[in-house]
């Protein structure tokens, strides 16, 4: 029998979130060098979780010396490591280096400096509500769903707790103030889940504006 969600997350919760960082990223950490997804991970989650690090340190450390044996592999009482392109062998060790950036971060405030979000995780998990709206309002299905942008956008709004929507126009100002051209509202767009083009005459900033002038207002 599967574990519960509660041991689940006792053990492994904070293992999951690093190892969601690195989905569709390389695992090229070494002893001198942090990848890319740890440097998201960390990036993020001293700006919103900081106490978590230490808490996800001990559970790689962990896993890597207490790697699931062959019982717990048939009861599914255990943690299954994503993808990560390396042999399994390989992993124990890696999750070891892991471990030890996360432990130097901590102990001597090695964090990455502030930037926009560098990987598709840290899109999605700096700014959820935005991913929530983009793509779940404006995948390709629109044109089947809804006359046009507007007509979705008052849908979000007329079925989304206020206060989602107001998390929204927060974190819709947040991406706004950071220093990017179109090209990077359009990714951030993508990134985000927007399958279609803003309405004309928008570029992808400029209708992300509006969006929250609108909302702001209902």
């Amino acid at each position: 029998m599967s574990m519960k969600p509660l041991e689940h997350d006792r053990r492994y919760g904070e293992l999951d979130q690093v190892m969601r960082a690195y989905l569709g990223q390389r695992a090229d950490d070494t002893a001198e060098h942090r990848s890319r997804a740890l440097d998201a991970y960390l990036r993020h989650t001293w700006h919103t979780r900081p106490s978590a690090i230490a808490e996800a340190e001990r559970q790689l450390r962990e896993y890597s010396r207490n790697p699931p044996g062959r019982l717990r592999q048939e009861l599914g009482e255990f943690y299954a490591i994503p993808d990560t392109g390396m042999p399994q062998s390989e992993i124990g060790d890696w999750l070891t280096v892991v471990a030890d950036h996360l432990k130097r971060s901590v102990e001597e405030g090695v964090v990455p400096e502030p930037s926009s979000p560098q990987t598709h995780w840290e899109w999605r998990t700096r700014f959820p509500e935005t991913s929530q709206l983009l793509g779940g309002w404006f995948s390709q299905d629109i044109v089947d769903e809804f006359p046009d942008h507007a007509a979705a956008l008052a849908d979000y709004a007329a079925t989304t707790h206020p206060q989602l929507v107001a998390r929204l126009v927060g974190e819709l100002h947040e991406l706004l103030a950071l220093p990017m051209d179109e090209a990077d509202h359009a990714l951030a767009a993508a990134e985000l889940g927007m399958e279609v083009a803003p309405p004309e005459p928008y570029s992808h900033g400029a209708w992300f504006q509006s969006a929250a002038t609108t909302l702001s207002g209902i």
